[in-house]
């Protein structure tokens, strides 16, 4: 699950990890009141208004703007909230804002010069490992930093066993150049930030920048959280935090139904129970010149209605040319898949699209009857060649 930055940053700061002080607003009013609070709280004469959305690289798109006075934040919020932010990590169509987090200057005169600092943790599947993954030169162009000077990108894999120690904090300060008071700091924010991260039970914490100020704090000046979905039941709290608003609407309606469906760009939907036999599955489209239109996982124990309603999904998706269907049978029974398909077509009503049905395993025969016996027009596979073959067929 996702999190706003400011959501991120309240997490954060559970976990002693310094922030700027900053208050999110749903109006222009809200923003005004504030910077007005702000002002008399840090004493910051400009403040920074951001766009609440899930997407990186909202300062390229206009989604971050730096405010002179109250004035100006109430107008930069009258532009931002309700615009339709286009960014590198966005449809073409963008995301429409709904509301923007305003926060304290943090750019101010000072002994020492500021610097940006990337910073993110990570989980390292193939060796079962935590990464803290860092550089020096943080902000808008880290993306450059890794394809042109790469050895500025360093890494330090922490074992979750053992969780990180001292002297792996105190060599990511050193990496970084820093020293005296920001060098003191920054082991700190590196403790904060791994609690965080092991306490969150997320799945990555990313802050670009990590912000060293002109008298040494280290602050998050920005920061992304994904919260890992199966450990969500740990955390009631955070699981409140879901927005909806940010999520493919046909991906919130899955969720009703415990199917995991994930929205793809293609031309064939695919229903399928299991995740190595979706991967398999969407393999096969491709590989049949066909692009998958969707993951659609409908679970071991897959109802008749469950069925039914990953249908409705996946026909809500006008790009969606043919459907294919593919169970084995081993804990879900492939009647019950077939009466699914039965009642989705006496329920919904004509399916204009070609349905392509592999059914293997258990009770596959009975299955297969059920189908026979509607006279429904689809078309049956007995192997993933012949579901391929058909898959062709139809889309030529």
């Amino acid at each position: 699950m996702n999190l706003h930055e400011y959501q991120s940053k309240s997490i954060l700061k559970q976990y002693g990890v310094d922030i700027p002080e900053g208050v999110l607003a749903n109006s222009e009013e809200e923003a005004v009141k504030g910077a007005e609070y702000l002002q008399e709280a840090t004493g910051s004469d400009r403040f920074v208004v951001k766009a609440q959305v899930h997407a990186g690289g909202r300062g390229k798109g206009g989604g971050v703007k730096v405010a002179k006075s109250i004035e100006e934040v109430r107008q930069l919020a009258g532009q931002i909230i309700g615009m339709n932010l286009i960014t590198p990590q966005t449809k073409k169509e963008g995301k429409l804002v709904r509301k923007v987090y305003v926060e304290q200057n943090i750019f101010y005169p000072g002994p020492e010069e500021p610097a940006e600092i990337y910073l993110s943790i990570l989980l390292n599947r193939q060796k079962g490992h935590t990464v803290l993954m860092y550089s020096p030169r943080g902000g808008m162009d880290i993306e450059k930093v890794s394809e042109e000077t790469p050895e500025l990108i360093f890494t330090e894999e922490i074992d979750p066993k053992i969780g990180i120690q001292p002297f792996q904090a105190r060599k990511v300060a050193f990496n970084l150049g820093l020293k005296g008071e920001a060098y003191k700091n920054m082991v700190r924010f590196i403790y904060g930030i791994y609690k965080a991260y092991d306490g969150s039970d997320a799945s990555l914490i990313e802050i670009n920048p990590v912000f060293k100020t002109s008298d040494n704090k280290i602050l998050a000046a920005d920061a992304k959280i994904v919260i890992d979905n199966n450990a969500l039941f740990r955390h009631p709290d955070i699981a409140a935090m879901r927005d909806i608003h940010e999520e493919d609407p046909i991906e919130v309606e899955a969720t009703r139904f415990d199917l995991n469906y994930v929205k793809l760009d293609g031309n064939v939907g695919c229903m399928v129970n299991g995740a190595g036999l979706a991967m398999a599955t969407m393999d096969i489209i491709k590989l049949s010149g066909g692009d998958p239109a969707n993951f659609l996982d409908v679970g071991g124990s897959a109802s008749a209605k469950r069925v039914e309603e990953g249908f409705r999904i996946i026909l809500k998706d006008p790009a969606v040319k043919a459907i294919l269907v593919n169970i084995f049978g081993g804990i879900v029974r492939c009647d019950r898949v077939a009466q699914g398909i039965v009642d989705a077509y006496n329920n919904i009503g004509e399916i204009k699209v070609p349905i392509i049905v592999r059914l293997q395993g258990t009770n596959a025969m009975e299955g297969k009857q059920l189908i026979d016996q509607s006279g429904l027009k689809v078309l049956s596979a007995v192997t993933l060649e012949d579901a391929a073959k058909l898959v062709t067929e139809i889309l030529n």
